[in-house]
């Protein structure tokens, strides 16, 4: 079982990025963060790498109810999705979190689990 999915896109680098962004917020999600891999790694490390970016994306309701359920949760959140540039173009993959939450032995966030999911999963197509 894959802890991600993905898709492809012909969309340009930030376009993606701006059109994830649009579709996570359709959703209930907002961006808590925003890691620009690239920047990071040549400020840190001094290495070239690909444009890629880590955005952390939280839907309060669903991440409320999870903490609830199970306090240490937080660990898992937010849901990380990528946008980034290979050699084929532009991908874009999220967290599964219902692979995610399979490590945490509460019954409880399997509902949420799969709710989020669908919700990632209806981002990811509509790119």
């Amino acid at each position: 079982m894959s802890y991600y999915f993905s898709k492809k896109s012909a969309l340009g680098f930030k376009e993606a990025i701006e059109k994830v962004t649009e579709a996570l917020k359709r959703e209930g999600f907002g961006i808590l963060t925003e890691i620009n891999v690239k920047e990071t790694l040549k400020k840190k490390l001094d290495v070239d790498f690909r444009p890629y970016i880590i955005l952390g994306a939280c839907n309060p309701p669903f991440a409320y109810k999870a903490l609830q359920a199970e306090d240490k949760v937080g660990i898992m959140l937010p849901c990380n999705v990528i946008v980034q540039e290979s050699e084929n173009g532009v991908e874009i993959a999220a967290v599964d979190p219902v692979v995610s939450m399979q490590a945490i032995d509460n019954p409880k966030l399997g509902e949420i689990a799969n709710e989020i999911q669908e919700r990632l999963h209806r981002v990811i197509d509509s790119l």
